[in-house]
């Protein structure tokens, strides 16, 4: 079939004529060995139920597995019920719970990599709580995950951060509930950019006062860590941060700006992954993980480059708002029917920025046949008329 054209609106507010290439076909690796990578994975929402602002979250069950099977599929990891899922933004601890057991139990049916998140959001919002009433609810979701054999990442706590009066009482709850899960954890350090309720995470604004405090801490609890994860978006304070760290901890690169440097890495070492944007570019992403288990660093670099455009593009600020352009390309390549998200957040962004993402995931080879005629049709209810 010959490459087609589309009419889409720009962010000045006029129409343009696109041409579409041809879908690229990338080499699915299906065991990266040289690095622990892992894609956090988005849900699927059931698009007859409420999912309104508020609302309790109703997932679309058979939607969201069939997505975490395919990811599997590509070699990839699942982060499950992590901030690509809409942990504190539509998620509720009542879906999280399901969600876990759910994936958790398929993914240990078939022996496929899971790693969870555990939070502490099960608590009341907007208001204090006691340090030991954030252990407690730290506790129950670390049980929860453990009872179905799946491995912890610990999420930053908007609880803490909002209780927290120095970095002892930081300190003080990740000791504790350190010593009381079964096997070593993932830590995630969280940016304001992605959650502006956890600004001054580990006991400070100041971002290098802050990475004393989180290297004080690891080097206390490193026989209880096995990784950490940093989303920041920073890549120099990555390097330094992953250079500072004790040899048996990893460092889980949750920069979707640079995570092909990152991953690559340099004499002094490289990242791991754990990536809201390996949601979207799962192809590419398995295709240069085989190329770099080969050593071939240049066709690494030349799969995933032309991704960062576009993951740009999706995590563009307000930056928590990315979770509506995975969810779109998601729609878009046929890996669900619709275009819905709890708590109504497909209305996050604009049309013109659905546009560009389009375009973007086009010229990235991450458009699959059939998505220019669900992007027509998106088009056309938004009054985009010509197609």
């Amino acid at each position: 079939m010959p490459p087609q054209s589309i009419i889409l609106p720009t962010a000045t507010g006029t129409l343009e004529t696109y041409q579409l290439r041809e879908p690229a076909h990338f080499a699915v690796h299906a065991n990266p060995r040289s690095r622990s990578v892992f894609a956090a994975a988005h849900i699927v929402a059931d698009p007859l139920a409420e999912n309104c602002l508020g609302a309790p979250a109703a997932i679309d069950w058979d939607a969201t597995l069939h997505y975490r099977r395919y990811l599997w599929s590509l070699g990839l990891g699942v982060a499950e019920a992590m901030d690509t899922a809409q942990r504190g933004m539509g998620l509720d601890w009542g879906a999280t719970k399901e969600l876990i057991q759910r994936i958790a139990t398929d993914a240990k049916s078939s022996g496929s990599p899971i790693v969870c998140g555990a939070g502490t959001d099960q608590l009341p919002a907007n208001q204090r709580h006691s340090l030991k009433t954030i252990i407690d609810a730290y506790l129950e979701q670390c049980a929860w995950i453990e009872q179905y054999g799946a491995r912890i990442v610990i999420m930053a706590s908007r609880a803490l951060a909002a209780s927290a009066q120095s970095p002892e009482d930081y300190y003080h709850v990740y000791e504790t509930v350190l010593s009381q899960t079964q096997d070593r954890v993932i830590l995630h350090w969280l940016g304001p950019m992605f959650d502006p309720a956890l600004t001054g995470y580990w006991g400070s604004q100041d971002l290098d006062s802050a990475t004393t405090n989180f290297l004080t801490l690891l080097r206390k609890l490193q026989n209880k860590v096995e990784g950490i994860k940093v989303s920041l978006l920073d890549k120099d304070r990555e390097i330094a941060l992953r250079r500072d760290l004790p040899s048996t901890v990893k460092l889980f690169t949750g920069d979707d700006f640079n995570y092909p440097e990152l991953i690559l890495g340099d004499d002094h070492g490289f990242s791991h992954a754990l990536l809201g944007i390996f949601d979207a570019i799962a192809p590419a992403a398995s295709a240069a993980l085989g190329a770099l288990d080969k050593g071939d660093k240049n066709t690494f670099l030349d799969l995933l480059n032309p991704t960062v455009p576009l993951s740009r593009h999706i995590f563009q600020a307000p930056t928590y708002y990315y979770k509506t352009g995975l969810v779109f390309l998601a729609y878009l390549n046929g890996h669900q029917s619709h275009f819905r998200m709890i708590g109504g957040f497909e209305s996050a962004r604009s049309v013109p920025h659905l546009a560009q993402l389009f375009k973007l995931a086009d010229q990235a080879g991450l458009v699959r046949d059939g998505a220019g005629e669900r992007m027509r049709r998106f088009l056309s209810l938004a009054g985009i008329a010509g197609n």
